[in-house]
């Protein structure tokens, strides 16, 4: 007997080895594409093109709700409109984390305090917002994250 391997054997071992090399990497691929695929809704999420962003609006009103979680801090408040009826506004802004570094805290705003926002507002009209920066009762001005477009060539504040 030869001690020599058979090359028909052999050459079905590298075809199987092959195989098996190339099944790993199409799974490896088809994982990958899954994940690319479930993960894309979640960039979208952060677009800002709700608002209109080449105007704020300024708001007075009380703090009914000082939301502090994730994904957004949120501001509900209760504003007076020009008719004299209580609208009910909600405003949002970054992430706890990233408001902590630039000075709001969970208590910065707790219900019943007078504040004055700025906001920039959706484009259908609600009572919905992007905050710009926040006046306290105190006088402290706290900055949100949001920006005002000045490249835009109907920019006003109202």
């Amino acid at each position: 007997m030869s001690s020599e391997p058979n090359p028909k054997i052999q050459a079905l071992f590298l075809l199987w080895r092959r195989w098996r090399l190339k099944g790993k990497f199409l799974t490896a691929l088809i994982l990958v594409l899954a994940i690319s695929i479930v993960s894309l809704p979640l960039l979208a999420h952060h677009g800002n093109a709700v608002y209109d962003d080449t105007k704020t609006i300024t708001l007075k009103g009380t703090v009914t709700q000082w939301v502090w979680a994730n994904p957004h801090c949120i501001l509900h408040l209760d504003v007076t409109d020009d008719s004299g009826q209580v609208v009910p506004w909600i405003v949002e802004t970054e992430n706890p984390t990233s408001m902590f570094n630039i000075g709001w805290t969970k208590t910065s705003m707790k219900p019943g305090d007078q504040v004055t926002v700025t906001a920039l507002q959706v484009k259908n009209g609600k009572p919905i917002g992007r905050i710009v920066d926040v006046l306290l009762p105190s006088g402290q001005k706290l900055v949100g994250k949001a920006r005002l477009n000045l490249n835009s060539e109907d920019s006003s504040a109202k």
